[in-house]
């Protein structure tokens, strides 16, 4: 798989929770190849290195809205965890491992690529509202213009086009 088609398929698993971005533990199990038995066990041996900001465990209405596909056995038995960016990161020196150094390094590559875009968007959001700002008075003529057009005329009766019902 070629380094852009895995980190578009990284960041198709990066959910916005509690106003942070996020990657499920189940994801990310998946992507280091292993269980996410394993990966939470990992984890919990080494609490001290995942805070509240790097870690938590979603609540059952935050986790069905990440969740898109459920399991034969009718889901899982436990909430997940969701690791922030820098949860992620702190997952590879626990999972020390040449994959999950690998997969690291893409997961890193696809929040950057996200931070990227939201910044384009809030750029691009803050040039439009100075252009309404600044053109509003000179287009003020166009939008009258248009209001009159759209506006019957008083005093003149409007011609019915078309078929009418009997």
């Amino acid at each position: 798989m070629l380094n852009s088609e895995l980190v578009a398929r990284i960041e198709s698993r990066i959910f916005q929770v509690r106003g942070r971005r996020v990657m499920l533990d189940s994801d990310l199990a998946m992507l280091y190849g292993v269980e996410t038995k394993y990966l939470t066990r990992q984890v919990k041996r080494n609490l001290k290195r995942f805070p509240e900001d790097f870690m938590f465990r979603l609540t059952p209405e935050e986790f069905l809205r990440c969740q898109k596909v459920t399991s034969k056995r009718g889901g899982r038995r436990y909430l997940p965890y969701a690791f922030t960016e820098e949860g992620v990161a702190m997952l590879s020196s626990v999972l020390n491992s040449g994959r999950a150094i690998m997969v690291n390094i893409h997961i890193m590559r696809a929040f950057v690529n996200l931070r990227r875009i939201s910044l384009t968007y809030v750029g691009l959001k803050r040039k439009i509202e100075g252009m309404e700002k600044k053109y509003d008075e000179e287009f003020k003529i166009v939008f009258t213009a248009f209001k009159k057009l759209i506006e019957p005329q008083p005093g003149k009766e409007r011609k019915i086009t078309g078929f009418t019902a009997k």
